[in-house]
């Protein structure tokens, strides 16, 4: 059977991580799956770049110069918005003509338009992984607050002072039902709270929705590491707890809850390690301990080796779709402490699989770490719950769910 990935990059933001993995997942399990994408930074003979970067820049161009305009030529929440009316031509490509089956994942930025997805999918079986909410939604990537998608997208809050009745997100909306009408979509949601907002929304109440998690590579992760603390760059003494992003300052990650809950632990035996990128340098200078920070770690053994030496994986987000890092330390064998009112709560059941409080409650969380700390989750009911996520037990579902199509 062969399988075609689609995905914006191969490694640059979760849905690239998680993609990449899955199609490996796949390949271990003796499908042909290849992954398409428009940023190729691994050197993988199964990924393959699907235009140069000019060509696939410039329906990125096109789509942001639509999205400026629409919102009265505001740099404002430029970013934050996705339309769909430009892409690269992939149903042409031959490794999507040569397929059994597509999955679509993460393919905003410029990669498909919504015209170019309805043609992939009059053609080939077609699943579409969902990893935010913006299948569900007329232009934002995640709604928060926001309910307007429960009924129909219109006066959408990113577009400001351009905002009505038949602004840039109704358009899109009413784009997204005629594709969801119009063709037969497998949708894929990777946690419980994803898809329960699917089948709650205008646009996906009556589509074919199936959770299945992300994979992971459970059993390489809770394997024995040779790292010591040395090695990978930790004090020798301490309860290490571990915040790792992408970017870290990132508005969405709540790193200033994690710093307030820090300050209110009071204890020295606690040492924060921070991993991942920050773009505002002082961004740390309120917290009242002593921490590691990191940066971005390329070395997954390194990694690693620093869910094994902590004792808690922390996430403080205002939302997750799923919620990766909490997943990679709870199979290491690390305590996740988290807010749990979106995709988290697959991961962390409070005292069987980690330690959770109310969101936004640094207090909450700051109680949280000193149980993950001073009670600790046996490591093998940890490694139990993380087999949920294992890339085997993932990679025959979607096979299952291919299969069925076929």
């Amino acid at each position: 059977m062969k399988v075609t990935l689609v995905n914006h990059s191969d490694s640059l933001g979760g849905a690239s991580v998680v993609t990449y993995r899955l199609m490996h997942a796949l390949r271990r399990l003796g499908v042909d799956a290849r992954m398409l994408v428009t940023s190729k930074t691994t050197d993988d003979r199964a990924v393959t770049q699907a235009a140069s970067r000019l060509r696939s820049r410039l329906p990125f161009l096109a789509e942001h110069l639509e999205i400026f305009i629409g919102n009265g030529r505001s740099r404002a929440d430029l970013f934050k918005a996705s339309i769909a009316t430009a892409g690269l031509p992939l149903s042409r490509h031959p490794l999507v003509r040569d397929a059994d089956a597509v999955i679509l994942n993460w393919v905003n930025q410029g990669m498909l338009s919504l015209g170019e997805i309805g043609r992939i999918a009059s053609a080939k079986p077609t699943v579409w992984t969902m990893h935010d909410m913006w299948n569900m939604t007329g232009i934002c990537h995640h709604a928060a607050l926001c309910g307007r998608y429960l009924d129909r997208c219109c006066d959408c809050p990113l577009l400001h002072s351009s905002a009505g009745p038949h602004d840039l997100a109704a358009r899109t909306f009413d784009r997204k039902m005629e594709l969801y009408h119009r063709r037969r979509i497998r949708f894929v949601a990777v946690s419980s709270w994803l898809a329960d907002r699917a089948r709650g929304s205008a646009l996906m109440r009556d589509a074919d929705i199936e959770m299945i998690p992300n994979p992971f590579f459970v059993d390489e992760a809770a394997a024995p590491v040779a790292m010591t603390r040395a090695d990978a760059g930790l004090p020798a003494e301490g309860r290490l707890v571990v915040m790792c992003a992408a970017r870290l300052d990132d508005p969405v990650k709540g790193l200033p809850i994690a710093v307030e809950a820090f300050n209110r632990l009071g204890r020295t035996d606690i040492i924060p390690v921070f991993v991942g990128a920050l773009r505002d340098p002082r961004a740390l200078d309120g917290l009242q301990c002593r921490f590691i920070r990191t940066g971005p770690i390329d070395d997954p053994e390194r990694l690693r080796a620093i869910y094994h030496h902590a004792s808690a994986v922390l996430s403080t987000s205002s939302y997750e779709s799923f919620g990766a890092t909490l997943v990679e330390g709870q199979a290491a064998g690390c305590v996740p402490v988290a807010f749990a009112h979106d995709g988290r709560a697959d991961i962390v059941i409070d005292g069987k699989t980690g330690y959770t409080a109310d969101y936004p409650d640094a207090a909450g969380i700051s109680r949280a770490i000193a149980r993950a700390v001073d009670d600790p989750i046996p490591p093998e009911q940890l490694a139990g719950h993380a087999g949920l996520f294992s890339w085997q037990h993932v990679g025959r579902r979607y096979i299952d769910l291919i299969q069925s199509m076929l």
